[in-house]
């Protein structure tokens, strides 16, 4: 799904082209008709400019009521970086993306660690437990009130832990103050997903990183 302003679409679509034996449709953000897709990528980069909040205009754009729809019926949706900015915006995922705690642009490596193995994105994962993704986001800092926590911790909801490179959730781990150290989670019923660091921008040998593939390759 391509937004105005969308600047990772091509290396997602890249990136599940390796992995889908279908072909990658691109939706625009007026289309309203989701062309029978089984499987909806919400890209990051900056939707209309990061105008208001991020992801906050891009939740009124007309491909949002059929993206919603989809994910009500039970419907595969995966947001990255802005793409989860967009889905906490439109509801389809608890909390919101607040300013990174240092107030700057934060573009790095770091280490994730699967909070369950009970999801599309991890549950082949186990034996790899951490993985190595790079994140680009001024706007990343996870934040839920004490309530919403609550019931995302009871519903086993964490998809993604920030940690070091030996698996420890650490505050120094935590690169842009997110609560709880996380970098990804899903909605109740599992299958719409929500993360900040970007797993197409390592799933390809010239990258000198296949971690992300691991990623990509589960949502099948």
């Amino acid at each position: 799904m391509i937004f105005p302003g969308s600047n990772c679409d091509q290396d997602l679509i890249l990136a599940l082209n390796k992995q889908f034996e279908g072909n990658v449709v691109e939706l625009w953000h007026k289309d309203t008709d989701l062309k029978g897709v089984t499987h909806v990528y919400i890209p990051g980069g900056f939707s209309y400019g990061d105008y208001l909040r991020s992801g906050a205009i891009a939740n009124l754009s007309p491909i949002l009521e059929s993206v919603k729809q989809h994910a009500n019926e039970g419907g595969f949706v995966m947001g990255i970086c802005n793409g989860f900015q967009v889905l906490c915006e439109s509801g389809l995922l608890p909390g919101a993306l607040l300013r990174n705690t240092n107030m700057k642009f934060i573009c790095k490596n770091v280490f994730l660690k699967p909070g369950n193995h009970d999801t599309a994105l991890t549950q082949n994962l186990e034996e790899k437990a951490i993985v190595k993704i790079p994140i680009a986001h001024g706007e990343g800092r996870y934040y839920a009130d004490h309530e919403t926590m609550k019931q995302i911790t009871e519903n086993n909801q964490v998809v993604f832990y920030y940690c070091d490179e030996w698996g420890n959730i650490t505050e120094d781990s935590n690169p842009n103050g997110s609560i709880c150290n996380i970098a990804g989670i899903c909605n109740e019923g599992r299958n719409v997903f929500g993360m900040m660091p970007h797993p197409e921008r390592s799933a390809s040998d010239w990258l000198l990183n296949l971690d992300g593939e691991d990623i990509l390759a589960t949502s099948n």
